[in-house]
């Protein structure tokens, strides 16, 4: 069965809304969400907070691997690479992203980062990765699992880029069990809005990555660390309330429209916002002492 929504949409969605998402966004260059997690008391530091989770197994990858190469699939315009680059000076990153908008928006944020001689971008699909990436020690997919075309392709090419041993952080949108008829239209209306392709539960995402060859290691509900019906995400329900009796093209509020469906949908325990690690089969060698934390430049 195709995906709902091909490569081709997802690309032109992305290219169409970077600089409204940063605009509208309260995360500077971070596009995804701030989560409120233990210890969190600024809204910078809610943003980095799932960027934090990642350096956590970063620092946990054994010590021989001298200079670890870092992949984010899904890179939107390079915020969470370079942050992470930025923290680990001894790190190597590529980001992948089906833009070429957001592309060349990461290059530019590469360069003003002084990471050029380690970090790169790519305009490329993480269902088939660009020719030339290099195998990665840890790989890792913020709010971009749910738009790919086929979670079976995407463990495959995992599989293919992660080094034996190696890890592999998923962090975004599952759904939950249950029988609410609101649920249908609700999370009908989130993924229409937000072109998601993937939308699946705990259990078949970890018999998937099972059967790619992954054991699944953790995976912690950080929903409720998600701060909810704020004033804004009120202001854009009454907005859409009114456009839903307004002759006006769909596009033009899809993404306010699909998230304020995830609103409902995250409040009502529909879906879920879930971390999630796994490790590639086969021995990497055993762990050294964790990595300093060493905060760059």
């Amino acid at each position: 069965m195709p995906p709902r929504f091909s490569p081709a949409e997802i690309q032109r969605d992305y290219d169409r809304h970077p600089a409204g998402f940063v605009a509208l966004g309260e995360g500077g260059s971070a596009i995804h969400r701030a989560v409120w997690g233990p210890g969190v008391r600024r809204v910078a530091d809610a943003f980095h907070y799932v960027e934090d989770q990642v350096a956590e197994r970063i620092q946990r990858l054994p010590l021989e691997i001298e200079t670890p190469h870092i992949v984010d699939l899904g890179c939107g315009i390079g915020a969470s690479v370079c942050y992470l680059a930025g923290r680990f000076p001894a790190v190597r990153g590529t980001g992948i992203t089906l833009s070429p908008v957001q592309a060349r928006l990461a290059e530019d944020a590469v360069k003003q980062a002084g990471l050029s001689e380690r970090v790169v971008c790519l305009e490329g699909d993480y269902c088939a990765l660009p020719a030339g990436v290099q195998p990665a020690d840890l790989a890792y997919a913020i709010e971009s699992f749910v738009h790919g075309p086929d979670p079976a392709r995407f463990f495959e090419e995992c599989r293919r880029l992660i080094r034996p041993g190696g890890l592999l952080v998923i962090c975004d949108d599952f759904k939950r069990p249950t029988s609410d008829r609101a649920a249908v239209s609700a999370i009908e209306r989130f993924t229409r809005g937000w072109h998601v392709n993937t939308l699946i539960d705990r259990d078949e995402l970890q018999a998937i990555a099972r059967t790619a060859g992954f054991a699944h290691e953790a995976t912690t509900d950080l929903s409720r660390y998600l701060e909810l019906n704020r004033p804004r995400d009120r202001a854009i329900g009454l907005l859409m309330a009114l456009v839903g009796w307004v002759p006006v093209h769909w596009s033009r509020f899809d993404h306010l429209l699909g998230g304020d469906a995830l609103q409902q949908c995250l409040e009502q325990g529909w879906i879920g916002y879930d971390f999630a690690v796994f490790r590639r089969a086969g021995e990497a060698g055993p762990k050294g002492p964790a990595l300093p934390r060493t905060y760059g430049t």
